[in-house]
């Protein structure tokens, strides 16, 4: 894969020399502001999936629709992760971040007013747009606030985002009067907040002559992180298909083990394992980051082991137990990698790098998600496809494994440093 730096502005507000002196809270608010921004998105984003089978029931579709438009909102954002990543060179980067909340905002109308998965399609390619073009500047924006806890938040707050959208969307439709409507509008509105609070608070950057025409296909990893990134790709990897295979399969998959299952009940695989990765993305956050990265990949094979346990005994409790397990792998596992792959560079190349990094993630986050629509379309059962599924990421972990042991070192980090691959 050819790679290239891309050169990425500084913020205008404040000068590059003085900028280390920023006083601590703005850049402590810019960092809450923009680790909230990729929750709400990556909320956005998951509320979806417990609607899926409501979805399907009412307008008497097949099970593969709800995997298309789940693997439609993966391919676009990996679509505005190569092509859009320039735009805030052109634009600066307050204006994308501003437009990509737009986006989204515009998405969950077309959710809420929804009569058929036409315009839930349409909606998740939006989506997936507008994540694209901003997860990479407000990855980069989070870590420029703060070298310690901006990689922690840039890798913990995705996960938090994909458990709180699916788990507040199941009790919405527990308990709330129009299930269908009313978790787009709570979302909408708090996006609208968010949009008027970047306006305000984040700094824009130096705008480039771009010509309007040349956003090409690319992933940028400077030289200097090449090492570290291929060395972390395939962590990266299995631990986004590992949320992958709990977003598209643990509603469908909790009630085939349960089936008095309420609809928030079967939201809480998916937000256990993301709510346990973010307690664990802070509890490690002095540890190294290769061994960080080796602690969830070994958390992820146990996690899987025991989901296959718990589907061939058909017990819903022991897979929440196993989304626990995993949630301890999913966490460092992509902690991990982050601080691995930042820890070289500076942050007129970080947007480009952490781009490449979301890639990779939504690379795994999409195959794992396309494959169990089209097998259980096909006749085989879905307990089946799971333990096939689980089976399958648990050798992809192993080899990861394989990549990173031997380089681990155990000493623990210093300050939120990391160490270079």
């Amino acid at each position: 894969m050819a790679t290239r730096s891309v050169r990425a502005a500084t913020p205008l507000d404040v000068p590059a020399a003085r900028r280390d002196g920023q006083d601590v809270p703005r850049r402590a608010g810019t960092l809450v502001l923009a680790s909230s921004v990729v929750v709400l998105f990556l909320a956005s984003a998951n509320a979806p999936s417990p609607l899926y089978q409501t979805y399907e029931s009412a307008w008497h579709a097949g099970a593969l629709i709800g995997t298309i438009a789940f693997a439609t909102y993966a391919v676009a954002v990996i679509g505005g992760l190569l092509w859009l990543d320039r735009l805030s060179e052109r634009f600066g980067r307050r204006t994308v971040l501003v437009a990509a909340i737009g986006g989204q905002v515009i998405a969950l109308a077309m959710f809420a007013l929804a009569g058929s998965f036409v315009p839930i399609v349409i909606g998740r390619a939006l989506q997936g747009l507008a994540s694209g073009a901003a997860l990479g500047n407000l990855s980069a924006l989070m870590i420029e606030s703060d070298q310690e806890y901006g990689p922690i938040a840039s890798a913990a707050s995705p996960g938090t985002g994909s458990g709180l959208g699916a788990l507040l969307s199941g009790l919405l439709i527990q308990f709330v009067p129009g299930p269908t409507h009313t978790i787009y509008l709570v979302l909408g509105w708090i996006l609208l907040a968010q949009g008027v609070l970047v306006l305000r608070l984040v700094p824009d950057t130096a705008r480039q002559p771009v010509p309007a025409l040349s956003f090409r296909p690319r992933v940028a990893v400077p030289r200097q992180a090449r090492a570290a990134f291929l060395g972390c790709a395939p962590v990266v990897f299995v631990v986004w298909g590992l949320s992958g295979f709990y977003a598209a399969l643990s509603p469908a998959l909790f009630r085939a083990l349960a089936p008095s299952a309420s609809g928030w009940q079967s939201a809480l695989p998916l937000f256990l394992l993301v709510g346990t990765g973010t307690v664990m993305t802070v509890a490690l956050r002095h540890v190294g980051g290769r061994a960080v990265a080796v602690v969830g990949l070994l958390m992820t094979l146990a996690g899987l082991g025991v989901t296959v346990a718990a589907l061939a005994l058909g017990s819903a409790g022991l897979y929440l137990a196993a989304s626990v397990i995993a949630g301890m792998g999913f966490g460092p596992g992509f902690q991990g990698p982050v601080r691995m792959v930042t820890a070289s560079v500076s942050d007129r190349d970080r947007p480009a790098l952490m781009a490449a990094v979301f890639v990779v993630a939504y690379l795994g986050l999409g195959v794992v998600a396309i494959v169990p629509g089209a097998l259980t379309s096909a006749g085989i059962p879905l307990t089946r496809v799971a333990a096939g599924l689980a089976l399958v990421l648990a050798v992809l972990s192993a080899a990861a494994l394989a990549t990173v042991v031997p380089a681990t070192r155990i000493p623990a980090t210093r300050k939120g440093e990391s160490d270079a691959a």
